[in-house]
């Protein structure tokens, strides 16, 4: 039931179970083959045993059954271990990549909604393989054993068997025809409940405030109450076939029965043949009845194999990358045009910026005039449209993620920690982190002496988010994180928005030992305390640079008054003061502040 078409990594997966398909094939073939002892034990009973009286050869027969049976009960076993550690072997090769997409769609726009579907899909891939499902698209390829075998015994039975056959394919195809359109509206659905819940948990604190609760619980039940009826859909359908078709196969087992008889008192039989030919219709037909009552499994695990694939190929796995030298030198920023993610406009525009190791620079701006997106570029969170962002000449892409993240340190506006100590998160959860290099982490960001002063210090576990910790606390966390082995490049937005006098004095300590090493420090502001470190400044407008160059001179430049015009000087002398002759540039008043 897997798609015919895969993506070239998924298809590599598949290979990769080759063997274990067709040891499966085999095994089930076996499994197939011993189903028929019940038949022809019956068929011996009715037709040897019970004319001869032969109490010896009933006892041999029984004997040989029940072996049979026995080792039928074993590879039975032997394929149920099988498929569960298959199912198992999958989860373990695909959960690499499954997290890699995870972790990376958001940064590309691919994944919108719920995030964790992938994850769900590896399960449900599991799942399927570890239940009854896939036993049954072993034993399909055998009903035309069975059908051959009732043809044998008369041909009025093998016709009646192959008209039980082709009545219940017909109910599987119907069941996928009703079932598919309801199962993918489900999913979308199951996607937008589980999306609002994440919501609502990650909101809490603002639900709670602003009496928002009732608002998004009414939401999330209109999601759920849309998800129910689609999987009720789907379970109406399912089970109302399933049930049909095991009433047809009762009957048509009653109607063999019939038919035996008939033929038994016309002379065309043997009366073993009634009770035979019951139990290998009954057999052959019972495939296709277990597919159909495991069709919504069918449905879940093809779907989610679609969307892994389309996944898979829409993010396919990053190539290995040489390792480069340290970066020790520059950062150039050339051409640079960003857009975010899944949204098509341009918020930079042709950006480019030249930083020498030592270097300090502040960007400024108005709100949503790209400062956080250049940030974003800066250390290869977004990619550019256009340009690159270049370390000691070296594009960002010709580093792996791995290598490059050791040479930046990122702070972002929203902090997000992990569930974890202190140590483990200004570590980046680096296994081979020192308690030296922890340490000096923080207290390159002032912060050891208020680590130290917690309960368990360094070993204080500040749950999922870092929900333990103040909001200041958890800037400086992040402080120390981007500073977690003395990185080349230092971006920090808005790092300061949290902080009080001594954490912002700490800030500007921390960015002037930066400067000090040789690496280099770039600083988004709204609050101009933090840009008395910096020695040049960007200044940003609407997505492009406004201005850029040493500090002093882009605020002699930025806080210059407008030009007033000269052509009615009576017009000028009406002009209030605090009309539009004394008019600032964007962000002057903020470098006022600096200048001050």
């Amino acid at each position: 039931m897997l798609p015919k078409h895969h993506d070239p990594e998924m298809a590599s997966v598949l290979g990769g179970y080759r063997r274990a398909i067709i040891g499966l094939g085999l095994m089930s073939g076996l499994v197939n083959i011993l189903y028929l002892t019940g038949s022809f034990f019956m068929l011996e009973v009715y037709d040897r045993v019970i004319p001869s009286r032969s109490v010896p050869t009933l006892l041999g027969l029984a004997i040989l059954a029940l072996l049979l049976y026995a080792f039928q009960g074993g590879l039975e076993i032997l394929r149920a271990r099988a498929l569960v550690r298959v199912g198992a072997t999958l989860d373990e090769a695909l959960s690499p990549r499954v997290f890699d997409t995870v972790v990376r769609a958001p940064l590309v726009g691919t994944m919108p909604g719920d995030g964790l579907l992938p994850v769900r899909d590896l399960d449900a891939l599991r799942t399927f393989l570890s239940g009854p499902a896939p036993s049954a698209l072993f034993d399909l390829p055998w009903m035309p054993l069975y059908l051959g075998i009732c043809f044998l015994f008369h041909p009025l039975i093998g016709v009646a068997a192959l008209f039980g056959g082709f009545a219940l394919v017909a109910l599987t195809i119907l069941t996928d025809r009703m079932t598919r359109a309801p199962a993918q509206k489900a999913t979308g659905f199951a996607v937008r409940r589980n999306a609002l819940a994440e919501a609502g948990q990650r909101n809490a604190e603002v639900l709670a405030a602003l009496g928002m609760r009732e608002v998004f619980a009414r939401r999330w039940t209109n999601a759920s109450r849309d998800y129910l009826q689609t999987q009720q859909i789907v379970a109406d359908v399912g089970s109302g076939l399933g049930a049909v078709s095991k009433v047809f196969r009762l009957a048509l087992q009653s109607g063999v029965l019939a038919l035996g008889a008939y033929l038994v008192i016309q002379g065309e039989a043997s009366s073993g043949i009634i009770i035979a030919s019951s139990i290998l219709v009954s057999r052959a037909l019972a495939p296709v009845e277990l597919a159909i009552a495991n069709w919504r499994s069918f449905v879940a695990a093809r779907q989610s194999w679609h969307r892994l694939d389309h996944l898979f190929a829409t993010l396919p796995r990053l190539p290995e990358r040489n390792t480069l030298p340290a970066p020790s030198q520059r950062l150039s920023v050339q051409s640079l045009s960003v857009a975010p993610p899944s949204v098509q406009r341009v918020v930079l525009h042709d950006v480019s910026i030249e930083l020498e190791a030592g270097d300090s620079l502040g960007i400024i701006g108005p709100s949503a005039s790209g400062k956080s997106s250049l940030a974003r570029a800066i250390v290869g969170v977004w990619s550019p449209l256009r340009g690159y962002v270049r370390l000691d000449g070296a594009s960002l892409d010709q580093w792996s993620s791995t290598v490059l993240g050791r040479h930046i340190g990122y702070l972002p506006q929203e902090v997000e920690l992990f569930d974890g100590t202190i140590a483990e998160n200004i570590a980046r959860f680096d296994p081979d982190a020192t308690p030296e290099a922890i340490i000096k982490a923080a207290q390159a960001a002032g912060f050891h002496d208020a680590i130290v002063n917690m309960p368990d210090g360094y070993d204080c576990t500040i749950g999922e988010r870092g929900t333990r910790l103040s909001a200041g606390q958890r800037q400086r966390v992040g402080l120390a994180r981007a500073l977690y082995r003395d990185p080349f490049l230092v971006v920090l937005d808005e790092p300061n928005a949290n902080l009080d006098v001594a954490g912002e004095n700490a800030l500007s300590a921390a960015m002037m030992s930066v400067r000090q090493r040789g690496g280099i420090v770039i600083v988004v502001a709204h609050r101009p305390n933090v840009l008395s470190t910096v020695d040049l400044i960007l200044a940003l407008s609407d997505g492009r640079i406004a201005d850029f160059g040493p500090k002093d001179e882009v605020l002699r430049r930025l806080l210059r008054p407008a030009p007033v015009p000269a052509s009615d000087p009576r017009e000028i002398k009406r002009t209030p003061v605090t009309g539009g002759v004394q008019k600032e540039s964007h962000g002057s008043s903020m470098i006022r502040q600096v200048r001050a």
